[in-house]
């Protein structure tokens, strides 16, 4: 039998996905994993089974067992026809973050600056012949910047691009060129709409001009009426570009040109303070190796049988070696770090520099992860809410007790509670708030189990005559109280004790994955609570 297409027939495809023949060593159940992830990211984080096998080209049995993976993992949840992304898929961008360290090192100033300014700023690296956002600073307004940290921008379409191109190789602008021959109006770059392709010598001649002024702008080049002034942070080592940072508007506020004479010189002045604290800060020290983490798929591979692809599973694992402390490691390190046999994170890391998600520096021994890591989930996940991550969980409680579910934060003033999320019991009598009810948060459980430091609240005669309530905490990273979740029952269904015994574990499990995927997703993204 034939062995099936690298690259999926009908995948939308550009030049940051090598369609190349794949290395005899490769892996190619990973291969088609990570085309499916791909697909998934493209579609908005939602695809049914079917659509699926129509982007990838892949037999609708291969799909259902990477889907049965994937889920296995927690990557993915199965709801309904439609396979969706989870929080839980963010790991891979975060060990990308984490190991690059820049998110880290300077989101605060480029927050900070976005405050100052009321405009927003970004932060960018090179991915060949495009770049992807690495952090946002976004002002809420009904015109506002609408990209996502992992989204992918063809370099000539803005003004990190020319900045970067001035590093470009011979080689890097030929990948540009033959790019652009094969996808004119970059179709390819779902980040962005298509256009008609601006003439070469545009790029080439901002390119020039931004080596000369060592800055540079996008007057309406992604869309009419956004405009941008960007500036690169160098790296004190190397004097390379690390990252480039932005300060974006629209027209109806700056105006190219103003935004060069208004804005360029504070932007120029946070870029200084950038690269002070990276010449300033120390490296960070490796954290002892979490080996084993992959040793569970025996386990999963004996539950599921051949619905479990072990080699998919433990290849995605490989990914998440990397972090603060080992940005870059050797094949034995990666292999210490989790807990696979040497030779299964070789085929791994083979496989990864094939797909462009790995890189092998020359004249090194160490493997680093490339931005394309974030292509595996990361944009539209980075844009969720507390409400949304809350919601399959509470689904999944209310469905386990046969009660209604909620989740609750605080109003502003302290005062009351707001309702962000539900899931209703099927039962005859059950629990009726609708999302967005306010209610006096000291009347409560949900409000006590924010107010108070008790690790749960029970409440009886609540809102109404009858009802009974029982809610916990939901903490952030940092162990904050943000929000509570409850169990809210007519009282003659469980008594205290019940309620005690055998509700409170299932409220506190639910919760606990509630809290897991907010903390993943928070680590380098904002999560807002509604």
């Amino acid at each position: 039998m034939p062995a099936p297409p690298t690259t999926p027939p009908n995948t939308t495809t550009n030049a940051h996905e090598d369609a190349g023949a794949a290395p005899a060593e490769a892996v190619t159940p990973l291969i088609r994993g990570v085309a499916v992830l791909r697909q998934l990211t493209q579609a908005g984080g939602t695809l049914s089974p079917s659509a699926l096998e129509r982007a990838t080209g892949l037999a609708r049995s291969t799909v259902d067992r990477i889907t049965a993976t994937l889920a296995r993992m927690g990557y993915v949840r199965l709801d309904g026809r439609d396979v969706v992304l989870t929080p839980r898929l963010m790991e891979l961008g975060n060990a990308y973050l984490a190991a690059l360290r820049l998110p880290a090192l300077l989101a605060a100033r480029a927050d900070a600056l976005a405050d100052e300014l009321d405009e927003s700023v970004s932060l960018a690296v090179g991915d060949r012949d495009g770049i992807r956002f690495i952090h946002q600073a976004t002002r809420r307004r009904a015109m506002s910047l609408s990209f996502r940290i992992g989204d992918l921008l063809p370099a000539e379409r803005t003004a990190p691009g020319a900045l970067f191109a001035t590093e470009w190789t011979d080689e890097d602008w030929r990948r540009w060129h033959e790019r652009r021959s094969a996808d004119p109006e970059d179709r390819g770059f779902p980040a962005v709409p298509p256009r008609p392709p601006l003439p070469a010598d545009d790029f080439t001649n901002r390119t020039a001009q931004a080596a000369r002024d060592g800055w540079s702008s996008d007057d309406q080049l992604i869309e009419p009426g956004l405009v941008a002034v960007s500036v690169p942070v160098r790296d004190p080592a190397t004097g390379r570009i690390a990252c480039v940072a932005s300060v974006v508007s629209h027209t109806s506020r700056h105006t190219a040109q103003d935004l060069r004479t208004t804005l360029l010189p504070r932007l120029r002045e946070t870029v200084a303070a950038m690269e002070g604290d990276l010449r300033d800060t120390p490296p960070q020290a490796p954290p002892h190796p979490s080996s084993g983490l992959a040793t569970w798929t025996a386990a999963s591979k004996q539950e599921l049988g051949r619905d479990f692809i072990e080699s998919l599973a433990r290849g995605l694992t490989v990914l998440t070696a990397f972090d603060e402390g080992r940005p870059a490691l050797t094949l034995t390190e990666v292999a210490k770090a989790t807990g696979l046999a040497r030779a299964t994170a070789r085929r791994a890391l083979i496989t990864y520099e094939h797909l462009g998600l790995v890189t092998q520096p020359p004249g090194t021994r160490t493997f680093t992860l490339t931005p394309r890591v974030l292509s595996l989930g990361f944009p539209p996940l980075s844009r969720t809410s507390l409400s949304r991550i809350a919601q399959p969980h509470l689904e999944d409680l209310a469905s386990r007790v046969q009660e209604s579910t909620s989740l609750a934060v605080l109003t502003p003033s302290g005062d009351e509670i707001q309702y962000t999320a539900r899931a209703a019991a099927s039962r005859i009598m059950s629990v009726d708030i609708t999302v967005g009810t306010r209610a006096p948060a000291h009347a409560t459980a949900l409000g006590q189990a924010l107010l108070t430091p008790r690790p749960y609240a029970l409440m009886d005669e609540e809102l109404e005559q009858g009802l009974r309530s029982l809610a916990v905490p939901v903490q952030d990273r940092t162990g904050r109280r943000i929000a509570a979740t409850n169990i809210a029952m007519h009282a003659a269904a469980h008594t205290h004790e019940e309620c005690v015994d055998h509700l409170l574990p299932a409220l506190r499990q639910a919760t606990e994955s509630i809290e897991t995927d907010l903390h993943m997703a928070a680590r380098f993204t904002h999560v807002p609570l509604t």
